[in-house]
């Protein structure tokens, strides 16, 4: 991978002078899926948020296209978090739409939320949506400034199993639709198999990779493919192996 989109190293990241992170080097090709997964305080999110430039507090680099990130300001990068974070007294429309820097993209935002399935919601405030609906402006959201990167925290760990399905499917034709590479934090072995192009499972205390396993099969892929069988098996055994099940 000699052209990473995303390169990130991490030598030492501490919080409250407890080792969080040690020796990391992850990279992100264009285009690719990654998923992290491992035991809770293994340092998935912190790594995401580092990757975001919402954590500076660190001993490391991150690289987006060769270029150092100097903040969590990047126009590149999206965000869509385990819970949606909308702006409660905003509509659908201008949550998508919010940009402290430029005016509205209205036909952007009216072709998001027709790619979501929400048109007819622009001008609904949160409360007046479902879970699943008020997570899918927050994906929409995420894509409005055309990010290279998304970024997604256990992004349907909140929603029931029907609607948790029908956004994974969502998230990854959407991704590859705008041309955004997705790393993505999940507790769930299924679901990182499903999506991934590669699964790093880490080990905690401090948090590490211990394990790369790649799932080479193309997208999209049916939930009862017996080939995921294999990859799902690699993961669990990794995950064994660093005590993490």
């Amino acid at each position: 991978m000699s052209n990473a989109l995303l390169d990130l190293r991490v030598h030492h990241k501490a919080y409250s002078g407890r080792s969080v992170l040690r020796h990391v080097h992850l990279r992100l090709a264009a285009g690719e899926v990654l998923s992290l997964v491992g035991a809770s305080g293994c340092g998935k999110s912190t790594l995401l948020r580092i990757a975001a430039g919402l954590d500076r507090d660190f001993e490391g680099q991150v690289l987006l296209d060769g270029t150092p990130l100097q903040g969590p300001a990047s126009r590149d990068i999206g965000y869509v978090f385990q819970e949606p974070r909308l702006f409660p007294w905003l509509s659908v429309e201008r949550n998508v739409g919010f940009d402290a820097d430029r005016s509205p993209d209205h036909a952007r935002v009216a072709a998001l939320l027709a790619e979501v399935g929400l048109s007819g919601y622009e001008k609904a405030l949160p409360k007046q949506l479902s879970g699943g609906q008020a997570q899918r402006v927050a994906i929409a959201r995420a894509l409005y400034t055309r990010p290279r990167l998304l970024l997604l925290d256990e992004p349907f760990s909140a929603l029931d199993a029907f609607t948790r399905i029908k956004l994974q499917d969502l998230v990854v034709e959407l991704a590859r639709r705008h041309g955004s590479s997705l790393l993505m934090v999940t507790h769930e072995v299924e679901e990182a198999v499903l999506l991934s192009d590669r699964v790093l499972v880490l080990e905690a205390s401090p948090g590490r990779i211990a394990r790369s396993v790649e799932v080479p099969l193309a997208h999209p892929r049916a939930r009862g493919d017996a080939a995921l069988a294999r990859w799902r098996q690699d993961v669990l055994e990794a995950l064994q192996a660093v005590h993490a099940l």
